[in-house]
């Protein structure tokens, strides 16, 4: 099986995250943090800030690693390194999703997440980001 690296935000202001509406693709609908593939010669770091200015015309600040998600989907594995950041710039343009919402402790769980990101928001309410 086939398996895609790719990094994704945890982007977090005033005691909650970010959740993206998947846009396109097979997993069109569910929900995921914003992120994408690494190209070569990138940094996960590097990439992530340059994935989440073409899928929201932000910037953000990659503040430290959290967690890697692992997860076999029917087409392939996916691995996803997540990292925890914060916003440079207040204002957002989705490009690649149908929406985004800001979800605390409590709303965490009212999205429909994809299945690897569920991983991710296990990890996040284990380190209390929310």
């Amino acid at each position: 099986m086939k398996t895609i690296q790719v990094v994704a935000a945890i982007i977090k202001k005033d005691g909650k995250i970010l959740a993206t509406q998947r846009g396109y693709g097979d997993l069109e609908g569910g929900w995921e943090f914003p992120g994408g593939k690494v190209e070569p010669n990138e940094t996960p770091e590097e990439a992530l800030v340059r994935e989440i200015e073409e899928e929201l015309r932000t910037r953000i600040e990659v503040e430290s690693y959290l967690t890697t998600a692992e997860h076999d989907y029917e087409k392939f594995h996916l691995s996803m390194r997540c990292y925890v950041c914060s916003l440079v710039e207040d204002h957002m343009v989705l490009t690649e999703h149908h929406a985004a919402r800001w979800l605390d402790g409590e709303t965490i769980d009212s999205v429909a997440w994809l299945p690897a990101d569920i991983q991710v928001v296990e990890a996040i309410k284990a380190a209390n980001l929310v």
